[in-house]
């Protein structure tokens, strides 16, 4: 129900940070004091999946080893997991882009930064003899003034230990965030919408030219639809209202939600394109536009 992203210069030691959060962390879910939905804390980094840290080498060969990390990491993802992510981390973009994943999951989310000097660390990475060395000398560092590496925690390399208690409150405290809008699937209309908006409304302009009789008020009107027979209710002035005006407004509205049906929409909630909302809906909108 979290998502701990590890950052730091390679060799400043986020491997050796992640373990300590882990066996902390898994500590506090088997104290018995704890009743909540969260049973198991994995880690997950480019050892585990078996990715070669040459593949940081050049773009070419990164971005299907940032593909693979994030995609294992999609798949870990789940309500009663504390994901830690232990890699380089270093590009903003990538962990905005994990941190969107997390939303989409609503999980809660932390970021730590392992901070040690980067001439340090580039001496610790020249001298590594496991073969175990990153080539990245970039580093995009997180910021807490950003909502994607927020809530922050930052680590010295020699620290005795994290501070594991805030860590802890933010993952099973912390605030869940909605999805970002730019993530949630767009519902899309039935085959046949764009045809039923066509003819409902076309059914209500040719009601109302052959029920109107100029005195205006609540009216009930009586439409031929593909389904069968719809009374709908529409409140009109008092005067004629012409055919070319009911036109104009019916093209208004179709074009309108013309849009919505081929592009598909986002609004909250279930789209209904059956007839009768759209009868409602284009009843709504004379009300509103047709002028007094």
């Amino acid at each position: 129900m979290a998502l701990v992203t590890i950052s730091g210069f390679p060799c400043c030691g986020k491997t050796k940070r992640a373990e300590e959060i882990r066996a902390v962390l898994q500590g506090y879910l088997q104290d018995e004091k704890y009743h909540g939905p969260i049973s198991k804390v994995v880690v997950l980094s480019d050892d585990v999946l078996n990715i070669n840290r040459s593949s940081y080498n050049d773009s070419r060969s990164e971005k299907p080893a940032r593909g693979a990390l994030f995609t294992a990491m999609q798949r870990q993802m789940a309500l009663d997991t504390i994901l830690i992510v232990d890699g380089l981390n270093y590009i903003k973009g990538f962990r905005y882009q994990m941190y969107c994943a997390a939303r989409e999951m609503k999980l809660r989310v932390c970021t730590v930064y392992v901070v040690a000097l980067k001439e340090q660390c580039r001496e610790w990475n020249a001298t590594r003899q496991d073969r175990h060395a990153y080539s990245p000398e970039t580093y995009e560092e997180p910021s807490s003034m950003v909502r994607w590496d927020s809530p922050l925690f930052t680590i010295l390399w020699d620290e005795n230990a994290p501070p594991m208690s805030q860590i802890w409150d933010a993952l099973t405290k912390g605030n869940i965030k909605p999805p970002n809008s730019g993530t949630l699937s767009v519902a899309k209309a039935p085959t046949d919408a764009l045809q039923a908006l066509e003819q409902t409304a076309a059914a209500i302009v040719s009601a109302i030219i052959a029920d109107q009789t100029g005195l205006g008020g609540q009216q009930s009107l009586s439409l031929a639809t593909l389904s069968g027979m719809l009374k709908i209710s529409i409140t009109l002035p008092t005067r004629i209202i012409t055919l070319s005006e009911l036109q104009r407004l019916k093209r208004q509205f179709v074009m309108v939600h013309k849009k919505a049906i081929t592009l598909g929409t986002t609004e909250k909630g279930a789209v209904n394109w059956d007839e009768k909302s759209i009868a409602g809906k284009f009843a709504a909108y004379l009300e509103e536009h047709v002028k007094l």
